[in-house]
């Protein structure tokens, strides 16, 4: 019988939206292996984004897409021993072979591409006749680790942000209107972008009929869409991106809203963890990844010949997001805005 481990590195997914449905599958792994130290391993931002959990017990950010030279000078968490369990949720060949140079004695993965050999315990993933279908990515990482004898709890996706920097950002955006978060960017591609005139005819109709309080939630590499909505909106905002970015900020500020407008991002999950509303509007992805049962709000998509083509960058007319109409956004997010008032004490 295999002794349980004593410590278990994680192997986090690279898209903040993956690593937040991620959450599910990490609580799981502290419950079955209650005495186990487990150590989250991935991008910086990832590592933020997981800060705060209660069941982890140390995070270690690595560089994105690290050479193996990178990967052997790697410096494990100190007071932590060497891993005996690795569980990879990326799909890649790099972040198996991570967890092999990291010393991991059991590499516990989906056997997917080239890298079944550098697993010791493999796991088929989801097929629909014969072939890898899309699936609720919180549910593919729950999978994963079924056979380890995990459970799931049904409790959805979970994150903690820091109380102070919540508490500053509401006094900071004080008011009595309704709090909208408005997140007109995407890191997948260009195909993601709902436009920028649209979010801002939107955030016009929130302020002007609903007294709303709106922040314009943008991070790096978004400046250009953060500077486009802003010069076609009359009405004032409040900019999270102010020079000085960061993963615990954007924690705070969506914990505090009312609810949250944007594409199908990472902050659409970072809400959804949070309990806060959403508004999504969706084009070339599938929501067979990205649609779970945790969600309080509406995904906004139509059904289009060319979709869903999973580019992140359209080649036709990106009629998936024209045909979508700001009189639809408002209207569901007026119809949200107007629903049962949060319970900030849910959230905490």
């Amino acid at each position: 019988m295999t002794p349980d481990p004593e410590t278990i590195l994680v192997l986090l997914p690279n898209w903040l939206g993956d690593v937040a449905m991620c959450t599910p599958a990490l609580r799981a792994l502290k419950k079955r292996f209650p005495q186990a130290a487990i150590v989250a391993c991935g991008r910086s931002s990832a590592c933020e984004l997981v800060d705060g959990l209660p069941y982890l017990s140390a995070t270690m950010p690595v560089p994105a897409r690290p050479s193996l030279m990178t990967m052997f000078r790697l410096p494990f968490p100190g007071g932590h021993a060497r891993p005996d369990l690795a569980i990879v949720f990326p799909h890649s060949f790099r972040s198996a072979l991570m967890a092999r140079v990291l010393g991991a004695k059991r590499v516990h993965g989906y056997a997917r591409g080239d890298r079944a050999l550098l697993l010791t315990d493999r796991v088929e993933p989801h097929r629909i006749d014969g072939k890898i279908a899309p699936i609720y990515m919180a549910d593919e990482y729950l999978n994963l680790i079924a056979p380890l004898g995990c459970e799931h709890d049904g409790a959805g996706l979970e994150l903690a942000c820091d109380p102070q920097l919540a508490a500053n950002y509401k006094k900071k955006i004080s008011g009595a209107g309704p709090l909208a978060g408005v997140a007109p960017g995407a890191a997948f591609g260009p195909s993601k972008l709902w436009p920028a005139e649209r979010f801002a005819a939107v955030i016009d109709r929130l302020y002007d009929q609903l007294g709303a309080r709106i922040v314009l939630i943008t991070g790096p590499g978004e400046e250009a869409v953060r500077d486009e909505v802003r010069s076609k909106t009359k009405s004032p905002l409040h900019v999270l991106d102010d020079g000085r970015p960061s993963v615990a900020k954007l924690k705070a500020a969506i914990s505090t809203l009312d609810l949250l407008i944007g594409n199908d991002s990472g902050t659409r999950h970072i809400a959804v963890a949070f309990r806060v509303p959403t508004v999504c509007v969706m084009g070339p992805t599938s929501p067979a990844y990205s649609c779970g049962p945790y969600e309080h709000g509406k995904v906004l998509r139509i059904d289009v010949d060319c979709g869903p083509c999973q580019r992140p960058v359209c080649t036709t007319d990106h009629r998936c997001m024209n045909g979508i109409g700001a009189d639809l956004v408002f209207a569901t997010a007026k119809e949200l805005l107007s629903g049962p008032a949060r319970n900030d004490d849910a959230r905490e």
